[in-house]
């Protein structure tokens, strides 16, 4: 019994001592190190801090931020990435925080943002994040290697201009109902006070699910509900230092995370039987993502004696990821670029005119068709202006997983990249003095011209893993804002506060008031 019991003792001491080892390394001794061989190549930044790093001194800094709305203008970048900006000031613009023991390099140079998101090696990937960030979507964002191919491949026809051409009569009929709406909440009276940001969120919510799944608002409305309470959840927990097997500890915000999941699952689960049942007894086509994504599905699985056949097959689940993706992103994006577009429009009101003027005098009072929408340019200008001050996505970050060359800088294996899109966008070495200033006449000769480096405006990303969306926001985005400059002038109203903050995208913190009047 003794012997057992001595045995017993040697095994646990040694286990351990393994497991202190490996806190020791994974805490202290990696950190330290990747952080040294940094330094030494010049890269400055923050120290290191045992466990935590900047997390809570960025937690700090944003509770700083948000406390207090900015004066009407487009300083944002110091507001939304008050740690990233302060580093950036302080230690040069190729600079070192920590997320935790993970040390993260800030890039600004955009040739280096050039070479990551170009990737050639295939060594720099999306981050790994945690668990309970996951939990929003695992779609085609998340993915890498071959994986992300395959997907990439299916859903990309879906986006074609021939098929977002097809799509215009649906942007068009659920532009017409805001608009309708909006004349209605006018009156007689002429003019009434709106917050656009709650309506266009509705509005994107219905072109995605009309373009994408091929249904109304009204049965997408609670999926746009539980992922926007998601959403919040997920930015949360992206600020955190996340311990392994926290998510499986029953506290209340784990529980209704687990239980949002499970309902958006549910509900997109009897979305897609429907239209499986449809498929099956020929009463539905393909026009839409989901039914692209289910006929190349069936279409695969009928050849299942293929060899490469199950490369080529979505599994249920995947198309449920998928949906979860577009549902998220296809309504968050135009409408945060919308509401800030409106917001932006009503405080600089000439370029309110200039645009006003473009649409009247190409399209009148004509709804506008995808050739129309084509010719606008003062409206394309403003909108990518837009873009470069309000970014939908503040940041993108990137790791690499072996050791890689970024210009002159040898960068270990184990480091996150962090590619702040909103301070590049706010650059005066690159945009000129006037940086922070809203001048859509920057985009005039187009977006290679409108600074001194072709790659200082990515708000949809760059390279191989550009935003797949972005030609069908943007299409969106002309319709919706030529139909209410159409029917409307609009002004900030007194009740408006400026407080742009971010819940995964980069909204206003208190709505977004206008005053509307009917033209």
């Amino acid at each position: 019994m003794e012997d057992f019991l001595s045995l017993f003792l040697i095994i646990f001491s040694a286990l351990f001592l393994s497991w202190v080892v490996r806190i020791a390394y994974s805490l202290w001794w990696k950190p330290t190190k990747l952080g040294k061989e940094l330094k030494q190549q010049g890269i400055k930044g923050t120290p290191y801090k045992l466990l935590y790093g900047d997390i809570e001194e960025q937690r700090r800094l944003m509770k700083e931020a948000y406390s207090k709305p900015m004066n009407l203008n487009h300083h944002t970048a110091r507001r939304i990435l008050p740690l990233v900006h302060q580093t950036v000031q302080t230690h040069g613009k190729i600079s070192l925080i920590w997320n935790g023991p993970t040390p993260r390099i800030i890039i600004t140079d955009p040739e280096l943002i050039k070479e990551v998101y170009s990737n050639k090696l295939g060594h720099i990937h999306k981050r790994r994040v945690n668990p309970l960030v996951r939990l929003l979507s695992k779609g085609i964002n998340s993915l890498e290697g071959k994986e992300w191919a395959k997907r990439r491949r299916m859903i990309t026809p879906a986006f074609h201009m021939e098929k977002l051409k097809g799509m215009v009569p649906a942007f068009s009929t659920s532009c017409s109902e805001l608009i309708k709406r909006w004349g209605d909440y006018v009156g007689p009276q002429g003019s009434c006070e709106l917050d656009v940001w709650s309506e266009f969120e509705n509005l994107t919510g219905d072109v995605i699910s009309r373009t994408a799944f091929g249904s109304n608002y009204l049965e997408g409305k609670s999926i746009f509900q539980l992922q926007k309470e998601q959403a919040v959840l997920v930015n949360e927990a992206s600020q955190m230092l996340y311990i392994p097997g926290f998510r499986f500890l029953p506290t209340e915000k784990n529980k209704r995370r687990v239980k949002l999941d499970k309902e958006v699952k549910s509900k997109l689960r009897d979305l897609i039987n429907r239209r499986e049942h449809a498929m099956k007894i020929g009463e539905s086509g393909s026009d839409d993502l989901l039914g692209m994504l289910l006929q190349f599905k069936y279409h695969n699985e009928i050849k299942e004696h293929e060899n490469d056949s199950k490369n080529n097959v979505l599994a249920i689940e995947e198309v449920i990821e998928e949906c979860k993706l577009f549902y998220f992103a296809g309504h968050e994006t135009t409408s945060v670029l919308l509401t800030w577009t409106m917001v932006v429009l009503a405080m600089h009101p000439r370029w309110q005119e200039k645009a006003r003027e473009e649409v009247l005098q190409i399209c009148g009072t004509t709804t506008p068709n995808f050739e129309i929408i084509n010719q606008f340019k003062i409206v394309t200008m403003i909108l990518y202006e837009v873009l470069r001050l309000y970014p939908p996505i503040a940041s993108q970050i990137r790791h690499a997983y072996k050791r890689i060359k970024l210009g002159d800088i040898a960068i270990p294996a184990g480091v996150d990249l962090l590619l702040p899109t909103i301070l590049i966008h706010h650059d005066p070495e690159l945009w000129g003095e006037d940086a922070e200033e809203f001048k859509p006449e920057r985009f005039s000769g187009g977006v290679s011209k409108a600074s001194k480096d072709q790659l200082a405006f990515f708000p949809f990303g760059w390279g191989p893993r550009i935003c797949i969306g972005q030609n069908f926001a943007m299409i969106e985005a002309k319709m919706a804002l030529a139909m209410i400059l159409q029917n409307f002038s609009f002004e900030l109203s007194p009740s408006y506060t400026h407080a742009p903050y971010t819940v995964i995208a980069i909204q206003p913190r208190h709505g977004a008031q206008i005053i509307l009047h009917k033209i």
